[in-house]
């Protein structure tokens, strides 16, 4: 229920936000919450509530795409090495201990090195980088998956392997790849929020939760924490909702398996 708010505040941000997330002087600078400005306003005098709420959008969405890539790419690997194995399993293990040894944080400070501050830089090297946590996840489903006895009859009755790869195999690894989803979301977030945090993901004048605990720091200072307390309590509760979440789906994925 708590995600499940979280994600339509991202949806309806622009909509339901009482203000422009770049209007100056919505109210007065750094001022306290009131009827007009609920969560207060920020260093510029713009309405915390507002950026919070059209900040949800890259902040929930970023992880997403981050969580639908690295799935797609991973569960595509580890599906093809468990099918053919031999050279073709030892290769992709090999390109997989690669990218696991590369840490998230650093292939995506990179990748902003080469292609410039923004959001698209970090998600596609978050993507390549959480690759070898599904890829290596689904690998083992998929083995134990491809020594059960429907797949040696599908193969005598001359079933494609394509079509037992997408019609038996991958059907049968979604409660696996749905858990692993649901975790690798809440890292992808924190992930993201740190680089936004460290100035290399959205940039001024958009709204994004990192970079507004970012700015907020000086008001921390000055009595004025609400610019970073609002958006980190949101990273915190959301994380925590999808840790719950991540962690009920994998029950009932260890219990499908029984």
């Amino acid at each position: 229920m708590v995600f499940g708010v979280v994600v339509v505040g991202a949806v309806l941000g622009s909509w339901i936000a009482p203000y422009p997330p770049d209007m100056l002087h919505a109210g007065p600078i750094d001022g306290p919450a009131t009827m007009t400005n609920p969560f207060g306003t920020d260093d510029l005098g713009r309405d915390i509530l507002s950026r919070v709420l059209v900040g949800a959008g890259p902040s929930l969405f970023g992880p997403v795409i981050v969580v639908l890539l690295s799935t797609l790419l991973g569960v595509t690997l580890s599906v093809t090495a468990a099918w053919f194995g031999g050279v073709i399993r030892g290769t992709v293990a090999r390109l997989v201990d690669v990218i696991f040894a590369i840490p998230g944080l650093v292939l995506a400070v990179l990748a902003v090195a080469m292609f410039g501050k923004g959001q698209i830089a970090p998600i596609l090297a978050l993507s390549v980088a959480y690759i070898p946590v599904v890829a290596r996840l689904t690998q083992t489903a998929a083995s134990r998956e491809l020594s059960m006895p429907y797949v040696a009859a599908l193969r005598i009755q001359g079933v494609s392997s394509a079509a037992i790869c997408f019609r038996h195999l991958v059907p049968a690894l979604i409660p696996v790849i749905a858990a692993q989803a649901t975790v690798g979301f809440g890292y992808a977030m924190l992930d993201l929020a740190a680089i936004s945090f460290l100035g290399l993901g959205a940039q001024p004048p958009a709204a994004d939760w990192g970079s507004m605990i970012a700015g907020g720091q000086p008001g921390l200072l000055q009595g004025a924490p609400e610019q970073s307390v609002f958006p980190a309590a949101l990273i915190v509760v959301t994380v925590l909702a999808v840790g719950v979440l991540g962690a009920r789906v994998t029950i009932w994925a260890e219990e499908k398996e029984r």
